[in-house]
């Protein structure tokens, strides 16, 4: 098929983690399929890097260790069977050995079967990841036709491996996410972070434990899971807080009622690229109280869409938090201004075009 033809939808296979593995790259990847659906330029299939198996095999699935090497190779046959039949593949990557085990046999297959090969790195763990690990770094310059991720702080550690990358953003749905002005908070905070040392969820409780000094009533709702859930609620415990919630998985139309719900973010990451979590609270008037971790100055300016401190710093998170409660008139200005923002940078309208350009100028080169 003719690529150059005006009447040719160009043919992107996706590649990412379904929603069975919930976080930030399997949300990202179920918006664009759900998108780019409706598109007259583009036609994208998805291959998930973690698919399910059906009858007597799925059940190795359930087997540590055989389920990498099953899910492993039921996901390269499926490469080699639906390469060929794309114009060109665009591998969602984190870091380490997920970057091995997932985008690096598609973007493999797709070079030695003549495809364009696109890597959109997401992960906050770039600078020690590239830094340490040399064959990642020679395997993505020899092998990815382009580089793209999701904020120009991944641009600047792309290139201090002189490997060039462009920025396009995470977008948010902003048709599904209502937008609430909150004239006064209340105490209600929320986090949505999975539960994994990087996101560092156990700064969040003590920074609320002294927030729960000032404010008795104050509640807390703790989103996502990990291997430190069972840790971190006997954080909570220990700490003796009171109205801390666990939820758990939730799902997007559960999460867009927990945001109306709530009244202020906290985000407490030590490593950390572009969290769609922030912009999600952009997008529906949560004020925003963050650490500054990795890539987060780019999205959050101080003072203007949200608050922002140091890395583990429980006592200056406190601190932001308890002077949004004291003061009504800066959490609502700093939360019009995050809408804002939203809606001129995040909204789909704006990362179509540069998605569907960026295909277009891949694609063209392929000559088939």
């Amino acid at each position: 098929m003719n690529v150059h033809d005006p009447t040719h939808r160009i043919r992107v296979l996706l590649i990412a983690p379904s929603l069975d593995i919930l976080g930030g790259q399997s949300i990202q990847a179920r918006r664009l399929l759900d998108e780019f659906a409706k598109s007259t330029r583009v036609e994208v299939a998805f291959l998930p890097v973690n698919p399910r198996l059906w009858r007597r095999l799925g059940s190795l699935q359930r087997v540590k260790y055989v389920r990498t090497i099953v899910t492993s190779v039921s996901y390269v046959a499926s490469l080699l069977w639906r390469v060929p039949r794309c114009d060109l593949v665009h591998a969602f990557s984190a870091s380490y050995y997920s970057y091995l085990l997932a985008p690096l046999p598609a973007l493999v297959i797709a070079k030695l079967m003549g495809r364009k090969t696109l890597l959109n790195y997401r992960s906050g763990e770039a600078p020690d990841h590239l830094a340490s690990w040399p064959l990642s770094r020679r395997s993505i310059a020899l092998l990815a036709d382009r580089v793209v991720v999701p904020s120009p702080y991944l641009v600047d550690v792309f290139r201090h491996y002189n490997i060039e990358a462009e920025a396009i953003s995470n977008f948010v749905p902003l048709q599904s996410l209502r937008y609430s002005a909150r004239p006064k908070c209340a105490p209600r905070l929320l986090s949505n972070r999975n539960l994994e040392p990087l996101y560092n969820v156990a700064c969040i409780l003590r920074a609320f434990a002294l927030v729960q000094r000032s404010y008795s009533g104050a509640e807390l709702v703790v989103v996502g899971d990990g291997s430190l859930r069972g840790e971190l609620e006997a954080m909570t415990s220990r700490l003796g807080l009171r109205n801390v919630h666990f939820r758990g998985r939730v799902s997007s139309e559960r999460m867009a009622q927990l945001y109306t719900d709530s009244d202020i973010f906290v985000n407490a990451p030590n490593i950390d690229n572009m969290p769609s979590s922030i912009i999600e609270a952009f997008a529906c008037g949560l004020p925003v109280v963050t650490t500054n971790a990795g890539g987060i100055p780019y999205i959050v300016e101080h003072e203007r869409t949200g608050l922002m401190v140091e890395r583990n710093d429980a006592p200056a998170l406190a601190a932001a938090v308890t002077r949004l409660l004291a003061d009504p008139a800066l959490a609502l200005r700093l939360a019009t201004a995050a809408r804002a923002e939203c809606e001129s940078r995040y909204a789909w309208q704006h990362v179509r075009d540069l998605w569907e350009s960026l295909y277009e100028r891949l694609a063209g080169k392929t000559g088939k």
